[in-house]
């Protein structure tokens, strides 16, 4: 039996399906054959990558501005973004001809920078500030309380998640019936709440599994305090859904829904990216990748329970991805799946002990990567930062066994250390 505010929340949805008709693209629902041969269910992808704006935040956005009074409209607009909801809160102002200012941490990247100017176009100022989202959304409502313009909740408020819920309404439409399992990416909850109080109205069984990155899993930290509780740090690279603190009214909502919550790490989520690079041809931010990274890498993990018959509907959040992130993207993946390792090998400073170490210690399917030395002549031995690419990542145990019985002094660099992230 649903709560008197999650059904509030699905007839806003109702309500919000009218108001984008011919406004936001119905955007494919596809049979996924990689994910579902790896699994054994029937997977389908959400796309909403393939929004006018790569992203679902176009509903959530002009169903909120479309609402405004006159006086509203007049008096502009202003919102905080992380790049998605910029596009989106930018695509809507010139839709619908209001005037709008975009604040984004300097984080986002250039490529969703230069997407709210292209998109916002005249009507839209954009200003970069801070470090993080919430850092922007600070500067944003001190400008909106002093301009008096119209803040654009990023998805802390009911209209907005009405928008976003549209997405798991028209997925169904498309199916024909509920999925089994719907899984949904989280960042502040907006998405989660929209297509979670909808299915929760309509569709009850369907089972709802909330997606968040383990670096800002605010969500999650929110549940086990029985309230929004803001994260003293966060990993910004899934940064559609990094979010140190999610929304009390989405929160509300995410409460009573009850899904079942995994954090995935960010490694995890770069693997997944390549895949779908790579696999499927379709091209996913981090945050659009992070929903189906709980599926297609360990997809019949205990921690899913997922029963190999059932139908599962995955949403692609967003496709915004600046190509210059794609090294990191293949650094995080290697590192996460064990194949890239970092060491700091001392080196007797003579010729031959490269060669040495490259015929006696390194796999015939390993590689270097990296390599940083510099010979001093007034000692004996020398540090080498030294980057490895196994060939099989399960052999990096007879690496360690061949370093160990080198004369060498090896040392593994953790990906949690300091020196790590100083270095690497």
């Amino acid at each position: 039996m649903t709560t008197t505010e999650v059904s509030t929340l699905a007839h806003l949805v109702d309500q919000a399906a009218e108001g984008l008709a011919g406004v936001a693209r119905v955007t494919p629902l596809q049979y996924n054959e990689r994910i579902s041969s790896t699994s054994g269910c029937r997977v389908w992808l959400k796309r909403e990558d393939l929004q006018p704006v790569r992203s679902y935040k176009l509903r959530g956005a002009y169903t909120f501005i479309s609402k405004l009074s006159d006086d509203e409209k007049r008096a502009g607009v202003i919102c905080a973004s992380a790049g998605n909801h910029g596009q989106g809160v930018a695509w809507a102002c010139a839709r619908l001809g209001i005037t709008g200012t975009v604040h984004v941490p300097s984080t986002t990247p250039r490529q969703k920078r230069d997407r709210i100017r292209f998109f916002g176009g005249d009507h839209v100022r954009l200003v970069v500030g801070g470090d993080t989202y919430d850092d922007a959304a600070r500067a944003a409502q001190v400008e909106a309380d002093r301009t008096g313009a119209t803040m654009v909740p990023a998805f802390d408020d009911p209209l907005i998640a009405s928008g976003q819920g549209t997405v798991a309404r028209e997925l169904v439409e498309q199916l024909g019936h509920a999925p089994d399992v719907l899984v949904v990416p989280v960042g502040g909850g907006g998405l989660l709440s929209g297509c979670g109080a909808w299915m929760r109205e309509n569709h009850p069984e369907t089972r709802i599994i909330a997606v968040e990155p383990a670096g800002a899993a605010g969500l999650a930290a929110a549940m086990d305090a029985g309230r929004p509780v803001r994260l003293d740090h966060i990993d910004s690279f899934v940064d559609g859904a990094a979010v140190a603190r999610v929304g009390d009214f989405t929160f509300k909502i995410a409460r009573q829904l009850a899904p079942d919550l995994i954090a995935i790490p960010e490694g995890q989520v770069c693997t997944e990216m390549l895949s779908m690079y790579q696999v499927d041809g379709i091209i996913a931010e981090p945050a659009g990748a992070l929903a189906a990274s709980a599926l297609s890498v360990h997809p019949m993990d205990t921690t899913l329970g997922i029963d190999p018959s059932q139908e599962i509907a995955i949403i692609v959040s967003g496709g915004n991805n600046d190509v210059s992130r794609y090294a990191e993207v293949v650094e995080r993946s290697g590192v996460h799946e064990g194949r890239r390792r970092y060491f700091l090998v001392n080196f007797p400073q003579e010729p031959g002990a490269l060669r040495r170490f490259l015929n006696e210690v390194l796999g015939p399917d390993d590689d270097i990567i990296v390599f940083d030395y510099t010979k001093h002549s007034n000692r004996d031995t020398g540090p080498a930062l030294v980057g490895i690419e196994l060939g099989d990542p399960t052999n990096f145990a007879e690496l360690w066994t061949r370093m160990e019985e080198s004369p060498l002094n090896v040392e593994v660099l953790e990906p949690d250390t300091a020196i790590y992230r100083m270095l690497v």
